[in-house]
């Protein structure tokens, strides 16, 4: 039920949610039907870039299902702020690289459209609600406290490198990757270290449940995603360092993620007991 401090956001946003989520089923699509989706992508993807955004859009997807049902400043807050962050970076670096869309085809100018709209429509939500506090939070334990600035620090630290430096930053990836898709890329790491700030400063239960599931499907998906991929096309060396790191990088995010949703989950047991 909505409390005073975490009211439902106007049902504008509930349509919003729903415009977002049935073109995040088309991004889904690289994961689940890459065969299928990856011509009609708006640039040329490989197989494992394909399967690498398909496994986000996915975890994306299911953030956005979360803004969908509750439709209130608490998860909103959350999702709106990584879903700016993301789009805003993802816009610039499009941008940036225009030589990797033909404009002839109707997809790349599908791909504009839909990301300024959204950078324009999560930012003014955001805009208008900028004086609202945060919901009511979970008490965090000291422990909470002194690791989500380290995880805040090594996401937005390595986002940044990727967006900056990108061909040294993604250098150790499994599979080569180009600069537009390590800036791309980037975009993920500074969403999640956004995230983690605002849960770390103040964690309503739903966000914090939130957070965890968006970061749990992306370490799963990432890693699942590689796997697939290479039991196809065979061309991962799983002892080579870039490749060991790499797994560790999402297993960590992965990881994570788990241990928030649980925090959230037995908070939401303990107060329904």
């Amino acid at each position: 039920m909505p409390t005073p401090d975490n009211l439902p956001f106007p049902a504008a946003l509930r349509l919003f949610s729903v415009a977002v989520i049935i073109v995040l089923i088309v991004g889904a699509g690289l994961f689940f039907a890459p065969a299928l989706v990856k011509p009609r992508w708006p640039w040329a993807v490989t197989p494992f870039n394909a399967r690498f955004l398909g496994g986000f859009y996915t975890a994306e997807m299911a953030v956005m299902a979360a803004l969908l049902v509750w439709n209130r400043w608490s998860p909103g807050r959350l999702v709106l702020v990584m879903a700016f962050t993301f789009t805003v970076i993802v816009s610039a670096a499009s941008f940036v690289n225009l030589g990797y869309f033909n404009f002839a085809r109707k997809a790349p100018w599908l791909w504009f459209l839909v990301y300024l709209a959204s950078v324009v429509v999560s930012g003014l939500f955001l805009w208008r609600a900028r004086a609202r506090p945060p919901a009511k939070g979970v008490t965090l334990n000291p422990a909470w406290r002194a690791y989500m600035p380290v995880e805040m620090a090594i996401l937005g630290l390595y986002g940044v490198g990727l967006l900056l430096f990108p061909l040294t930053f993604g250098g150790f990836w499994p599979w080569p990757i180009d600069a537009f898709h390590a800036q791309v890329y980037s975009a993920i790491f500074l969403a999640g270290a956004g995230g983690t700030y605002l849960v770390w400063r103040s964690a309503p239960r739903e966000e914090l449940l939130v957070l965890g599931l968006a970061q749990f499907l992306v370490g799963l998906l990432a890693i699942l995603g590689l796997v697939i991929t290479d039991a196809a096309v065979h061309r991962i060396d799983w002892t080579a360092t870039g490749t060991l790191c790499w797994l560790v990088l999402f297993g960590w995010i992965g990881i994570s993620g788990v241990f928030k949703h649980y925090t959230a989950s037995r908070y939401f047991s303990s107060q329904s007991a």
